[in-house]
């Protein structure tokens, strides 16, 4: 009975969530809207569309990322993912100019970013969780030392940059959700929907991972394989997110967060779909609110990294009093 309880309680959730995401984008599309509706609809379309890619993306990788180092704290960004964009950006910036980035290919570049990103994140990775079972503490540390060093050469680059190009720097690494250039969206898309199948495919042992690597093995769980793919999975996904939008640090742990709190159900068939959602509310809600109802000039993902900090804030004293 009590587990019948739940999953009633986590479909509710889940209709409440997808009536509030149908809403976010029945809004977006329409609030405001004046002139030609065809233009507007492919406009602000476009734009939707990048969005809910950029929600499906961080979600995902994040809820498969906690699942893979059974904890949830951790995400890819905090591992120092981020750190490393801005460092890539922060080279090219001061080995070839603002000039001949702006004259590069967006879906070359988009391309060579992304890679650079999986390659390091898979090796990282598969180190730290498909080896011997490492401690939180080092994989925390792993992220605090990898983060640092690359926040440290990015800013000693910087420091000698030419201010112009410095300005323009800044403006690369500021993650913005409205400026996602509509020429990598087909490019995004297939990556995303490969990656959604290999990850799919796993799905019947992302509930077994959760209870832990010596309960896995024990249920059989070929545990190096699946965590190696599911890791890929991540490393893509978080790759398109941050190529496409730029860094965001802690939007994974509030969506994760918040479907954790609001399913109450460790089921990844709800667990998913909910993070999804959540993510898709928080976007394209948030956007909605900010550029419709209250016109304000700040950005979203300032709003979303402020309450992302406080919860993973939460989160740390939460465990500490455990």
């Amino acid at each position: 009975m009590p587990e019948r309880h739940a999953d009633r309680r986590a479909k509710i959730v889940l209709l409440i969530l997808l009536a509030l995401a149908l809403v976010s984008v029945a809004a977006f599309l329409t609030l405001g809207a004046k002139g030609s509706w065809a233009f507007v609809l492919k406009f602000r379309g476009v734009k939707l569309f990048s969005l809910l890619l950029v929600a499906y993306a961080i979600a995902v990788s994040t809820i498969l990322f906690q699942t893979v180092t059974n904890n949830r704290i951790l995400t890819p960004s905090v591992m120092g993912f981020d750190s490393l964009y801005v460092l890539v950006q922060t080279v090219l910036f001061f080995t070839i100019g603002s000039g001949a980035v702006a004259m590069l290919d967006p879906q070359v570049k988009f391309l060579a970013e992304a890679t650079l990103l999986v390659v390091f994140s898979a090796a990282l990775y598969r180190w730290l969780f498909v080896g011997a079972e490492r401690s939180l503490h080092l994989l925390v540390l792993v992220g605090i030392v990898f983060g640092v060093l690359f926040r440290s050469l990015s800013s000693f680059m910087q420091r000698v940059l030419d201010p112009n190009e410095f300005a323009v720097l800044q403006d690369t690494l500021f993650a913005s959700f409205n400026t996602i250039d509509p020429t990598l969206l087909t490019v995004s898309t297939v990556i995303v929907a490969l990656a959604t199948v290999v990850g799919f495919r796993l799905m019947h042992a992302l509930d077994v991972l959760s209870l832990g690597r010596p309960t896995a093995i024990s249920l059989g769980v070929d545990y190096k394989r699946t965590v190696t793919l599911l890791l890929i999975v991540v490393s893509v996904l978080v790759a398109v997110s941050t190529a496409l939008v730029g860094p965001v640090l802690f939007f994974g742990l509030l969506v994760a967060a918040l479907a954790h709190y609001l399913v109450a159900n460790d089921r990844h068939a709800y667990l998913l779909p909910a993070a999804i959602l959540v993510a898709i509310v928080c976007l394209v809600g948030g956007q909605v609110v900010l550029e419709r109802i209250f016109s304000f000039d700040t950005a979203l993902s300032i709003i979303i990294e402020f309450l992302g900090g406080i919860v993973f804030i939460s989160l740390i004293l939460k465990r500490g009093a455990r």
